[in-house]
């Protein structure tokens, strides 16, 4: 299993493309295998979570962006379906509210951070800000910064600048205890278009499906490129991205399963250790429970 953690991360970006991940790849597994593998993974995961709790050392923070119809609502709730809801927090992340333009962009992501031994979704991220900023720059109006009054003003160097923001948000995290995974559901074109026309004609999905949706997938090349250029820019060894492929959805379960659970055996966590005097008191209150 751990090969699927391996050949789905990135850590540097330098030669990095999205041409080369196969949106339909399935790494030999078959679909009918799938739940009972499904089932243990997030059992193991289970197990992890609360060692992760006693523990209290880190936070993990897991990351999902995608183009529509991907399907990050349905992996969050089939892969973290089996966890301690006392032990997680989901944000899904809307378009920024009057209060959010008011400070950085970062900000509402920051007051969002999962607590040590919690851990945190982002469904969509800070990422948004590199991504349908890129395809529709005018959005970036909206933030009324310094000398950025057209979008003429939206040169190279403001994006350098933002993608290094993100690096050093993430590297903060990471070097005071919040592990983070940052996964791309990677989902073919085609396999957009299918899903799309499943939701029109099923009454039951309708709500899920915008006008919007098609004219925004009018502009998938640019935002592959926006993608490609993301993950180029910001993956690290401490803050890697998984490009998961997404056309076969139990197999994205799968993959996204393993990564968790691999990254939080990682940790090599374990529960803490009273001191002797703490635990002399345990065999006090024991004796005293056991004398009622």
């Amino acid at each position: 299993m751990g090969n699927i953690t391996n050949q789905f991360r990135v850590t540097k970006g330098k030669d990095f493309t999205l041409g080369a991940y196969d949106p339909g790849y399935a790494d030999g597994f078959k679909k009918d295998d799938s739940k009972e593998l499904l089932e243990k993974l997030i059992a193991e995961t289970f197990d992890l979570q609360t060692e992760l709790y006693a523990a209290n050392k880190y936070a993990l923070l897991i990351i999902f962006q995608a183009m529509d119809a991907a399907g990050k609502d349905s992996a969050i709730a089939h892969t973290l379906s089996g966890l301690n809801p006392q032990g997680c927090q989901v944000y899904s992340f809307k378009q920024p509210s009057t209060e959010d333009y008011e400070h950085d962009f970062l900000w509402r992501h920051y007051r969002s951070l999962p607590e040590r031994g919690r851990i945190g979704i982002h469904n969509r991220s800070h990422y948004e800000n590199v991504l349908i900023t890129k395809v529709h720059p005018d959005i970036l109006l909206n933030e009324h910064l310094p000398g950025i009054t057209d979008v003429k003003n939206i040169d190279p160097k403001f994006w350098h600048n933002r993608y290094q923001s993100i690096r050093a948000f993430e590297k903060h995290l990471t070097d005071n205890g919040t592990v983070i995974i940052k996964f791309f559901l990677h989902v073919s074109k085609h396999e957009q278009k299918e899903r799309f026309l499943k939701r029109i004609d099923d009454p039951k999905k309708n709500w899920k499906f915008s006008a919007a949706d098609i004219e925004e997938r009018k502009r998938w090349g640019d935002y592959m490129e926006a993608y490609e250029k993301a993950i180029k820019e910001t993956a690290t060894k401490d803050c890697p991205w998984y490009v998961i492929p997404a056309d076969k959805k139990w197999f994205t379960r799968i993959a996204i399963s393993t990564v968790i659970l691999e990254t939080l055996r990682g940790l090599k966590l374990k529960y803490p250790v009273l001191v002797k005097e703490e635990k002399d008191k345990l065999d006090d209150a024991k004796k005293l429970l056991e004398q009622e």
